[in-house]
């Protein structure tokens, strides 16, 4: 039963990754019919959860040291785990007469893992259309979100937060509002400013935002789609840049000892970007950091089309954010960054390249970027 279950996860990462039914059946020795079953039954692809949760491995090492004849606590011991943990677990998943089942644990968690759902506005026509008409009154969200409140106190389907009346007008791809509505607020924006805080982002010229982007960069399907961002030290004091490519997830480090002028992260960039093959420099996903400005030179640099994020979005730069978070390993924050030179920062990468990824079928990021340039 765990080998199935291993098996199945292996089919839906495979699957979302395009690669054809026969072709999974093929890799993974297995008849086509279960790779139909497991999609049928499981039509989204296995979805990462936190560290700190149980994962399949501990799971099985829990049945083994159970079969053993381990106790819990030195079971919790091996794995580094609370020992409530490990009692919580073992307590949950044990059927009556079968002793503890660590696939039927794993297809719980699964369950209970939290997925994107929708947003209220939508899965309701409705709604949408009372909060559109409120918006062509000249309404404001707060306004039209009370008001429903008031008109419909026992239908809990045509209630809305004002922040997410906002966040549809303004979180472009993630909204059901058509933008063109911003135009009935007094304000007149089309980025929110939330209160307490000061805008220091400064404007950035001609910048082209996500929603422009190729559709071709989303199913990472082309290589050649990067990411970037910097990684902050002691007191706002120093920096790393960070460029990571969308499919292979291989990463590289700019050395940055001036600071983040946007001047300086430009010709970092350019400097590091131009040591690739043509066909690996597309495009570049930021955020919309005032270190960026120069992005129009750096496209005529590079030929490289740069798109910007939009504001208070970092999961569409997932594969950075989740390559940052890695790196802290090595630069644990609070850290004063200055101290690392140029030699430090590309031993760094390389031996970030050379770990095996899950998403990568536990390929390297160096072995999957080899592969593409031969």
């Amino acid at each position: 039963m765990q080998r199935d279950l291993e098996k199945r996860y292996a089919i839906r990462r495979l699957l979302a990754e395009g690669m054809a039914h026969t072709d999974v059946a093929k890799e993974l020795s297995c008849n086509v019919s279960f790779v139909q079953k497991t999609k049928k039954r499981y039509p989204n692809p296995p979805r990462q959860r936190r560290p700190t949760h149980l994962q399949l491995h501990e799971r099985e090492e829990i049945a083994l040291g159970l079969s053993r004849g381990e106790s819990r606590r030195s079971i919790a011991r091996r794995l580094k785990r609370n020992a409530s943990t490990i009692s919580r677990e073992v307590k949950a998943q044990t059927e009556q007469g079968l002793g503890y089942r660590a696939w039927r644990g794993e297809e719980r968690a699964e369950d209970r893992c939290r997925r994107p759902r929708d947003g209220k506005l939508d899965s309701s026509p409705a709604l949408v259309e009372a909060v559109v008409a409120g918006l062509q009154k000249r309404w404001s969200p707060e306004q039209i979100a009370k008001r429903l409140r008031r008109e419909h106190p026992d239908e809990p389907a045509m209630h809305v937060s004002h922040e997410t009346i906002y966040k549809s007008l303004f979180v472009q791809g993630r909204g059901s509002l058509r933008k063109e509505l911003t135009v009935h607020l007094r304000s007149k924006r089309t980025e929110r400013r939330p209160l307490g805080k000061k805008n220091a982002q400064g404007r950035i010229v001609g910048k082209v935002l996500i929603s422009e982007r190729p559709p071709e960069v989303n199913d990472r399907a082309v290589p050649g789609h990067w990411e970037g961002d910097l990684i902050i030290g002691r007191n706002q004091a120093s920096c790393i840049g960070t460029l990571v490519e969308r499919r292979t997830r291989f990463v590289m480090l700019l050395h940055l000892p001036h600071g983040k002028t946007a001047e300086h992260v430009r010709e970092q960039m350019t400097k590091k970007v131009l040591q690739l093959p043509a066909e690996l420099r597309r495009t570049l996903t930021v955020d919309q950091g005032k270190e960026f400005a120069q992005h129009a030179r750096f496209t005529c640099d590079t030929n490289m089309s740069v798109y910007f994020c939009d504001p208070h979005s970092p999961w569409q730069r997932g594969s950075n954010e989740n390559t940052n978070g890695l790196l802290r390993q090595y630069f644990p924050k609070g850290e004063d960054l200055s101290l690392f030179d140029e030699a430090h920062l590309d031993a760094v990468a390389q031996e970030m390249n050379g770990r095996p990824r899950q998403t990568l079928d536990w390929a390297t990021p160096s072995e999957a970027l080899d592969e593409l340039l031969r």
